[in-house]
């Protein structure tokens, strides 16, 4: 698997083992952030994101530039955000659902 952040572009790649590679705009990850506070509480929480994600448009701003990105163990991603914001923690099949080419938005229901 291969990860990059492309800040100039504002777009964030995972090369998949499969071959598969997603690529995924800032603002999308960010509308789609996993944590407790962005779900709207624990209640919220659920394995894949809420399909009206893919209709959020967030423009650019510190709360959709990437500034740094941390592995959680071998599970997951904490994408810590220029407005400070690094709460969210993306594991792989929350990512992968949150793909958002037609054929991942198909298998996930999205």
């Amino acid at each position: 698997m291969n990860i990059t952040a492309n800040k100039k572009t504002r777009e964030f790649t995972i090369n998949w083992d499969d071959g598969h590679v997603s690529v995924y705009p800032f603002g999308l990850l960010r509308a789609a952030c996993p944590c407790a506070s962005c779900r709207g509480g624990h209640e919220n929480m659920k394995s894949e994101p809420d399909a009206d994600v893919f209709n959020i448009q967030l423009d650019d701003s510190p709360m959709t530039r990437i500034n740094n990105v941390k592995a959680v163990g071998s599970y997951a991603l904490t994408i810590v955000w220029e407005d400070g914001h690094d709460y969210g923690i993306y594991n792989w099949h929350y990512l992968r659902a949150l793909c958002p080419c037609e054929e991942d938005r198909k298998k996930y229901g999205r």
